[in-house]
């Protein structure tokens, strides 16, 4: 199967990741934009070379499409770019016209609205006036009005951008109208019970839209919904009493979001895959923000069917102690696939990805071993090794520091999913929020 592939920007969840899962299954090849092609955290993503080179795609079966890169030039470029709604506009209408009679899988994003005076993903007058917008968006969507004393022509500017997005958007669902996609999501993530952009999303949802909570593993749940074949997953919640409790960074039920994450990535909920959820108790946990949570403490035996591991207990990050127990039970065929990246959805959508790659191979006879190794390296060595652990021992990117303390990790992940390769580090946006293993 020959997939188009269009990521949200160049980190190596969105642009390395989708690689690593694809190679899982020898029958699938993803084309994908050269990685100096899409945006960062300061760059935009030249637009015009992608357009280029999705027009040089010939006979795919499908195509994912991250409408952010195309329209704004990444997801953090939506918040920034100070381009009009018919510059857009003119931009997006080529695309459409690439895209007319092709099988399409597409998202776009309902502008968040985050709650800190951080401004490195946001314009720059969010270091001093983020708070206080997220304070004016909460008051007018729970009493439809509001009073603010952000300065006049900040808060004009931030409206103005939040306007044209939804404009944009609801360009996205006349298209649908028209056919031109298969699929097409809207995205909303650090969601909060009142704000404008769960107001947007309401007013997307009465035309017609589907909406998601998330974003960045959304792309990875669209590859999986394009690829044929259904899994039957069984979720199985190691706190079964607590799986009415709600993420981090979301707005749903984490047996809610376990469900529509199944079913986006074209699965079904039933007797199948045991997917195992480690679950938070009264609250999700958050290791580099200090949040504590109570750890992961009963009883773990190696499960006698076909199984996988979404590790939600922290955000971003694995829960220690689960994964001691993991692996003192050991790791044998039966084990699918393991995440903790970032929040809940991510952790999901990422997983239950390859995780309908790995079954269907399998039973085709196309499984890639030593891909799935290397997927199962990279996520043991960030998800756990890394962000539940070595991150908390720096204070700044210093790759010969991270190397030294990664050491120990990749020594006895070798040995669990054997791989005769010599692994690197960057982090590839200069910040300690990501890192990027590769293989040498």
């Amino acid at each position: 199967m020959r997939i188009g592939f269009v990521p949200i920007d160049n980190r190596p969840v969105c642009y390395t990741l989708p690689k690593l899962i694809a190679e899982i299954d020898s029958d699938i090849e993803l084309f994908m934009p050269e990685r100096s092609y899409l945006g960062d955290l300061v760059k935009y993503a030249d637009t015009e070379a992608i357009l280029a080179w999705l027009e040089t795609l010939k006979e795919m079966d499908a195509f994912v499409i991250s409408l952010d890169t195309l329209a704004y030039g990444g997801l953090i470029s939506s918040r920034r770019s100070p381009d009009t709604y018919e510059e857009i506009l003119n931009r997006i209408e080529r695309l459409k016209n690439i895209l007319k009679g092709k099988k399409v899988y597409a998202f776009s994003s309902i502008m968040r609205i985050s709650n800190n005076n951080i401004n490195q993903e946001e314009k720059p007058y969010w270091d001093k006036w983020g708070k206080k917008i997220f304070e004016y968006s909460w008051n007018f969507h729970k009493n439809n009005s509001a009073v603010s004393d952000v300065p006049a022509e900040i808060l004009e500017d931030y409206l103005q951008t939040r306007k044209r997005n939804f404009e944009i958007n609801k360009v996205y669902l006349e298209w649908q109208k028209e056919g031109i996609f298969d699929t097409l999501i809207f995205s909303k993530d650090d969601c909060a019970e009142f704000g404008l952009n769960v107001q947007e999303a309401n007013a997307l949802k009465s035309l017609g839209a589907a909406i998601k909570t998330g974003a960045d593993e959304i792309p990875l749940s669209l590859l999986a919904r394009a690829i044929a074949g259904c899994v039957m997953i069984k979720p199985i919640f190691l706190e079964e009493e607590q799986k009415y409790l709600i993420s981090n960074y979301e707005d749903i039920p984490i047996e809610e979001c376990v469900k529509n994450q199944i079913e986006l990535a074209g699965c079904e909920v039933g007797e199948g895959i045991e997917l195992y959820v480690n679950n938070f108790v009264e609250r999700q946990g958050e290791i580099v923000m200090k949040v504590p949570t109570e750890a992961f403490g009963g009883k773990w035996q190696k499960p006698l069917k076909p199984y996988a591991v979404a590790d939600v207990r922290f955000a971003n990050g694995s829960d220690n102690a689960f994964v001691n127990a993991l692996f003192e039970s050991g790791i044998d065929d039966k084990f699918l696939g393991y995440s903790a990246w970032n929040t809940s959805a991510n952790t999901l959508g990422s997983l239950i990805f390859a995780l309908k790659l790995t079954v269907l191979a399998k039973q085709k006879g196309t499984f890639n071993e030593k891909a799935f190794n290397r997927l199962m390296l990279t996520r043991f060595l960030d998800d756990w090794a890394y962000q539940a652990n070595v991150r908390q021992q720096l204070t700044a990117p210093d790759i010969s520091l991270l190397t030294q303390k990664m050491t120990k990790y990749e020594q006895f992940l070798l040995a669990k999913f054997p791989e005769n390769c010599t692994i690197d580090y960057k982090f590839p946006w200069n910040r300690l929020f990501e890192v990027e293993v590769e293989f040498i």
